[in-house]
């Protein structure tokens, strides 16, 4: 839950995705797609979304200057009968959200895959389609070109090998280079497969339906990677089955912030305490997490899954980016629920110093 891993989330995956295979890619497979056609039925890399769904948590490798860093989680659960999603953010300036549908593009259907946020206020949202998938009962391999210029310019590879999920993605640097090189890699394992089951029998997910025509929704682009949001032709605010938290936090009597120190907001679908016994164990039930200012008190998260969850407040007190003796916390398990499309406000106090 280091900060430097949120900075990396927002940061390694707003740009995208190369062609070669990584030893983590299955070698030989039987493909089980058919050809893409006219036909939805014959949607190519529909099974990625009967694998993404559930709460992912894992060390990620970057070329970039961040390097690498031993934790990122996501959240992905079905917002429609065709589609899965998942969003974090790390401030108000810094977000990803993330989406796999179904689209319909050149007279074929195929999954897409919609990759979008900001860093330090910089917006940037890409679009990619599935153009290779290979699956069999021991692994499953989907890549993801973007949409105009194709490999070159970006691509991401997802890989499913049991309870493991690799992706890697690959950019030619915003055109600076003649090809796509190695941008970063995330190796996760599933740690929770039950919180999002309220939205699969819901939806009843998944569906070979179409989430959107692509068909004339980049006329005119030279690539489906937009830095203008008002031209977005499926923008964050039209994603379907989301809702609004506005988590807020105040200090105890006797417990008095510094300023420039940092605190965590903390979203799980577990409690982390019983009584003032932590649960270590259910960290793996994290869904959503933000780092603030110890003088910001509130922050909102956006497009958020509909559900029931335990929020927590702590305040860093050594600096060390991460929760240890003597930081303070919140041990009341305060619970909200969420609706579809629903505005929730929680509240919680941080009340206790971790002995």
């Amino acid at each position: 839950m280091k900060i430097k891993t949120l900075i990396l989330l927002v940061f390694s995956l707003l740009l995208s995705c190369k062609n070669k295979k990584t030893e983590d890619t299955p070698l030989s497979s039987t493909t089980s797609n058919p050809a893409p056609g006219p036909d939805i039925n014959n949607t190519l890399g529909f099974g990625i979304l009967k694998k993404l769904k559930g709460i992912w948590n894992g060390p990620v490798t970057s070329t970039t200057p961040l390097g690498g860093y031993p934790e990122w989680i996501v959240d992905f659960r079905p917002i429609s009968d065709n589609q899965i999603s998942a969003k974090n953010e790390l401030d108000t300036l810094n977000d990803i959200h993330m989406s796999f549908f179904i689209a319909r593009y050149n007279n074929q259907y195929k999954v897409a895959f919609r990759n979008g946020g900001s860093f330090a206020g910089m917006h940037r949202v890409s679009y990619f389609l599935a153009d290779s998938v290979s699956e069999n009962g021991a692994s499953s391999y989907y890549r993801f070109v973007e949409i105009i210029k194709g490999k070159n310019r970006a691509y991401t590879e997802v890989i499913f090998k049991a309870d493991s999920l690799y992706i890697k993605s690959y950019t030619n640097k915003t055109n600076t280079q003649p090809a796509s090189t190695p941008h970063m890699a995330w190796s996760a394992k599933l740690q929770d497969s039950t919180s999002c089951m309220p939205a699969i029998s819901n939806f009843n997910f998944p569906k070979k339906t179409q989430t959107k025509d692509f068909t004339s929704a980049f006329t005119g682009q030279t690539e489906t990677i937009y830095y203008n949001l008002a031209s977005d032709p499926y923008p964050e605010n039209a994603q379907p089955y989301l809702g609004q938290t506005t988590a807020s936090y105040s200090f105890a009597a006797g417990y008095s912030p510094v300023s420039s120190k940092k605190v965590f907001l903390i979203i799980t679908t577990q409690p982390l305490f019983s009584g003032f016994v932590f649960n270590t164990i259910n960290l793996k039930f994290r869904s959503r997490y933000v780092i603030l200012n110890s003088a910001d008190h509130n922050f909102t998260f956006n497009y958020m899954h509909p559900g029931v969850y335990y929020y927590y407040a702590l305040y860093d007190n050594d600096g060390n980016n991460t929760f240890n003796s003597g930081d303070w916390i919140s041990t009341s398990n305060t619970t909200f629920t969420l609706g579809n499309q629903s505005i929730v406000n929680t509240a919680t106090q941080i009340n206790f110093t971790i002995p």
